[in-house]
């Protein structure tokens, strides 16, 4: 969430912002007005104390002039002025409860160096790792070589549970446990952060601590009982709640963790080639990784936050790419997204695997996450930064397809051996017995 005064004393910055972003400024508008009236009532409020106060002195001189008539005349006149006071003060909550709801609906203010543009087109792409890979056969997109491996079956998920979940089974099902394994020992071992295992359940407060709520409502999975808790989207909204209402040291920061979970999401409105397979699926598995950082850091925090989930792709040996998201492609929340994109045959392109994003202050003032500087210092807000490291289905679908042989078999990246029980190939059971010579 913006700052109060921020928004009131940039108005035109945080307009701009908005018309980037591709979007409406009436909540600003709304903002406007409602703080003028909040303003107006706050100045009319304290003139009639000043004259109650005025008024309770004239009372108790006019008492001791004996004049008691005249001092419960005065009496009544405070009487009304208390009563009109009173209203005064319930027009000015109404008026801070509305500007509070109204700065929870604008987005942030993206950083400086974001690209200005509509929509993806204007993307910038930073940098490529690697090259991709050359066939010299059709290659087969990672729904016809799982299932025809019998590592991923659609059809019995969807009689379990419905449209867009899977089940992997075998081989696939120990190889998404293998990328797990890996990416947390990686994060961990190599790049300093501290594991956490959250819950997959969390509350109103957290999700709006972390923006989902109350804006992105409908894509979350709401639990029916009395509690209002729900589902996780994603390992950021548990680990970056870890410290919601705390005063941290500033010593401390940054703070690293990396998390793994399973998400939930609706993905209301999703179609064509995002829902083939298990590109976008209601059910899905990532490693996250989540930051707090001193506001002076935080960009060379997102870049090495950004680095250490592009080592995962390096390690793998999958090209990808790395873009800078528009003004007008950004998340809500977000002040400054990359974009990691890795290289999928089947579709000749690149597609998002994960998005490290700055939030700046934006979480951290809705979930009252602060620091303080040595000396005492007035507390401050955090930075918050995350992103996947990577997201588990879509490393796998990148492996099948990139790793893919003309016999249908998968090859299995050397880096993951070791978590596959020394396993080199995803083979069907027709071409392990060709292999075996039986």
């Amino acid at each position: 969430m913006l700052d109060l005064n921020f928004v009131r004393d940039n108005l035109d910055r945080v307009r701009a912002a908005l018309e980037a972003r591709q979007y409406p400024t009436t909540a600003l508008e709304d903002f406007t007005r409602t703080d003028v009236e909040r303003r107006r009532v706050i100045a009319e409020s304290d003139k009639l104390n000043a004259e109650r106060n005025a008024a309770s002195r004239e009372i108790g001189a006019l008492m001791k002039e004996g004049k008691r008539e005249e001092a419960e005349t005065r009496r009544r006149e405070v009487g009304e002025l208390k009563e009109r006071i009173a209203e005064l003060d319930r027009v000015r909550d109404e008026s801070e409860t509305r500007m509070h709801e109204l700065l929870s609906a604008l987005p942030n203010i993206p950083h400086e160096s974001v690209p200005v543009g509509p929509d993806e087109t204007a993307n910038r792409e930073e940098r490529r790792w690697g090259t991709r890979p050359e066939f010299d056969f059709e290659p087969k997109d990672h729904v016809d070589l799982g299932t025809t491996l019998g590592i991923l079956d659609f059809e019995r998920a969807g009689k379990i549970a419905g449209a867009r979940f899977a089940i992997l089974n075998g081989a696939g099902a120990r190889l998404s446990r293998a990328l797990i394994n890996f990416m947390l020992e990686l994060h961990t071992s190599k790049h300093g952060y501290t594991e956490t295992l959250p819950p997959f359940i969390v509350n109103s407060d957290s999700l709006f601590g972390t923006a989902q709520l109350p804006k992105f409502e409908d894509e979350l999975f709401k639990l029916t009982d009395e509690r209002g808790l729900y589902l996780v989207p994603t390992a950021e909204v548990p680990v970056t709640n870890y410290h919601r209402d705390e005063i941290l040291d500033a010593a401390d920061l940054p703070k690293k963790w990396a998390a793994y979970t399973p998400c939930f999401r609706s993905e209301a409105g999703s179609y064509g080639r995002d829902v083939r397979g298990l590109i976008r699926q209601h059910q899905f598995e990532k490693v996250e990784l989540v930051k707090y950082a001193l506001p002076e850091n935080s960009y060379d925090e997102l870049d090495s936050l950004t680095r250490d989930a592009e080592t995962v792709l390096q390690k793998l040996g999958l090209h990808y790419r790395v873009v800078t998201l528009s003004t007008g492609d950004i998340g809500f929340a977000q002040a400054k997204t990359y974009d990691i994109e890795v290289w999928l045959p089947s579709q000749n392109t690149f597609r998002e695997i994960s998005s490290c994003s700055n939030y700046e202050s934006f979480q951290a003032r809705r979930a009252q996450i602060r620091f303080r500087r040595a000396g005492g210092a007035k507390p401050e807000y955090v930075h918050t930064i995350n992103g996947s490291g990577l997201a588990i289905g879509r490393t796998w679908i990148a492996i099948l397809e990139n790793y893919q042989q003309a016999d249908g078999s998968i090859v299995i990246p050397e880096v993951l051996r070791p978590y596959m029980n020394g396993m080199e190939k995803i083979e069907g059971r027709k071409q392990k017995a060709e292999g075996s010579g039986k």
